[in-house]
């Protein structure tokens, strides 16, 4: 399990916590006077896009809208490619053909 994300509220957190798939778990942490809650789980593209991340729902949206030929803003994509390259080194993942 990897850290994927922080939440200032407690509640954010555990919403978030219900939408990842496979070992996930809360912790929360103190900030000076603030808690902080760390959300781990599985690093995968689903639980990135799950928490809205990276642009992955922006991505979808825009293959969606190129998979059914409508018009769609390439140079966005290209866009949000170019970001997921350098996010998918750092993390170690690999980006779906498909998504290119």
């Amino acid at each position: 399990m990897q850290h994927l994300h922080t939440f200032e509220t407690e509640e954010e957190a555990e919403d978030a916590l219900l939408k990842l798939v496979g070992q996930k778990r809360l912790a929360s942490d103190r900030d000076g006077t603030e808690v902080i809650y760390k959300l781990f789980g599985e690093l995968t593209w689903r639980n990135l896009y799950a928490l809205g991340l990276h642009n992955l729902p922006e991505l979808k949206s825009i293959l969606s809208q190129r998979d059914s030929k409508d018009a769609y803003d390439k140079n966005r994509h290209l866009e949000i490619i170019a970001a997921l390259e350098n996010i998918s080194r750092v993390l170690g993942l690999t980006i779906p053909a498909h998504w290119r």
